[in-house]
C-alpha cells in the first residue's frame, strides 16, 4: 500500500463575501477511494484546490499522513494529480511522460526507466510505450495520466473530473479501470465529480456536498438506500416524493395518510430518524422508481395508490412509466418496470395501482424538506 490518510480539520474557504467551504472536517483513510459529490457551487473544487495547495484555506488544517501541509507549496506536498484535461506532453512518448516526474525525484534517479515500464504494465499499455499521446485514444491517454500520477508513489492522489471529456461507454470502462488500478497499489484517492453514477461505481465512500457543507458521508449503498435528508435522497439517483401525514402506532411503526382513503404503513424497523416516534406530523416520503410495483387496478388493498398511466418510455432493459396518482394535487411518479420482449402491458390512459412495499419508503419530516 502506498497511500496515507488525509485529514481535513475545520476547513474554511472564503472568496470575499462568498463562503465556499464552511467548517469542513473530513478523513480519507489510507488506501481509500473517496469521492466528493455535489452540484455546481457546492464547494467540492475548492476543497481539492486547498488540498493540492493551489488555494490557501481561510482557516483550518490539512494533514497528509502525519504531516501538516496547510501552508506548504504544491510542489512540497508530494501529491499525484489527474485532471479532466490529461496534460500530457505532446512531444514525449508514453514512457517519457510517465518517467517525467520520476526524473525529478532523487529516489528514482537510477531506476526511472524500470519504474516507468512497471507502471506501463499496471495500466496495460506496455505495447504503447513508444507512441506519442496523439496516437492514443482518450481512454488510453487518461491511463497514461493515471500511471504518471502514481509512478512516484504519492501518499495521496487527487482526481478532478478526470473522465468528463470521455464519451459514456468509454467513461464507464475507465471507471472500472481506475478502480482496478487504485486497489492494486493501495492508493489513497480524493475524487471530485458531479456525476452520481461515477461516484457510486468507484468509491468506497462518498461525501455529499451542498453550499460548502457535507450533508452526508457513507458507502454508496448507505447513501442510496438510507439517505439522511431529502437533499441527499433527491441528489443520489432518481426519487419520487409524496406528502402525507404520519401517525405513530403503538407497535412503534407509522401509518402515513396520503388522503382520506389511502394510507401507507411503515414497520417499526424502517422508520426514518427525522420523523417523530410519537404523535402525528406532516411528512415527505421518498420512493425509488425501481422499488415501485405496477399492476392493473384492483379492489382497494394495503399500500396501493390508484393512478393512470400518462407515458411509457422504453429504456432498453426496462420501461419508465409516468403515473398520475389519484391524490390531492394529482402528483405524478416514475416507476421503473422490467422490459419484456412482448408489447408492454401498460398503455397511456390505463388505470393502474402503484404498489408501495413498506421497505421501499424513506420518510422525512416535512419541515426538513422545506429547510433543504
Amino acid at each position: 500500500m502506498i497511500g496515507e490518510a488525509l485529514q481535513l480539520s475545520r476547513l474554511v474557504k472564503r472568496y470575499d463575501d462568498t463562503l465556499a467551504v464552511d467548517d469542513l472536517s473530513l478523513t480519507v483513510n489510507a488506501g481509500e477511494f473517496m469521492s466528493v459529490l455535489g452540484p455546481s457551487g457546492s464547494g467540492k473544487t475548492s476543497i481539492l484546490s486547498m488540498v493540492a495547495g493551489f488555494e490557501r484555506p481561510s482557516s483550518g488544517e490539512i494533514i497528509i499522513g502525519s504531516k501538516e501541509v496547510t501552508q506548504l507549496a504544491p510542489n512540497d506536498r508530494n501529491i499525484g494529480m489527474v485532471f479532466q484535461k490529461y496534460a500530457l506532453f505532446p512531444h514525449l512518448t508514453v514512457r517519457q511522460n510517465i518517467a517525467f516526474p520520476l526524473k525529478l525525484k532523487k529516489r528514482w534517479k537510477e531506476t526511472w526507466q524500470s519504474r516507468a515500464d512497471e507502471m506501463l504494465e499496471l495500466v496495460q499499455l506496455a505495447s504503447f510505450a513508444d507512441r506519442l499521446p496523439a496516437q492514443l485514444s482518450g481512454g488510453q491517454q487518461q491511463r497514461v495520466a493515471v500511471a504518471r500520477a502514481l509512478a512516484f508513489e504519492p501518499p495521496l492522489m487527487l482526481m478532478d473530473e478526470p473522465l468528463g471529456a470521455l464519451d459514456k461507454k468509454l467513461r464507464e470502462a475507465m471507471q472500472i479501470e481506475i478502480k482496478r488500478i487504485q486497489q492494486s497499489v493501495g492508493a489513497t484517492i480524493l475524487y471530485v465529480t458531479h456525476d452520481q453514477e461515477e461516484a457510486l461505481t468507484m468509491s468506497d465512500r462518498v461525501a455529499i456536498m451542498k453550499s460548502g457543507r457535507v450533508m452526508q458521508i457513507g458507502t454508496p449503498i448507505e447513501l442510496y438506500r438510507s439517505p439522511k435528508s431529502t437533499f441527499v435522497a433527491d441528489f443520489v439517483g432518481r426519487m419520487n416524493f409524496l406528502e402525507g401525514e404520519s401517525f405513530a402506532r403503538q407497535d412503534g411503526g407509522q401509518d402515513i395518510r396520503l388522503c382520506e382513503s389511502i394510507t401507507l404503513t411503515m414497520p417499526a424497523d424502517y422508520r426514518s430518524q427525522t420523523v417523530s416516534s410519537v404523535g402525528q406530523e406532516r411528512v415527505t416520503i421518498a420512493l425509488r422508481p425501481e422499488m415501485l410495483g405496477i399492476e392493473a387496478r384492483e379492489e382497494t388493498k394495503p399500500n396501493r395508490i390508484p393512478g393512470v398511466v400518462e407515458h411509457s418510455i422504453f429504456m432498453g432493459a426496462h420501461e419508465v412509466l409516468i403515473v398520475r396518482l389519484s391524490l390531492p394535487g394529482r402528483p405524478a411518479v416514475e416507476a421503473q418496470v422490467p422490459h419484456v420482449f412482448s408489447a408492454s402491458p401498460f398503455k397511456p390512459g390505463q388505470e393502474v395501482d402503484v404498489i408501495v412495499e413498506p421497505n421501499a419508503m424513506c420518510c422525512f419530516s416535512a419541515s426538513e424538506r422545506s429547510a433543504a
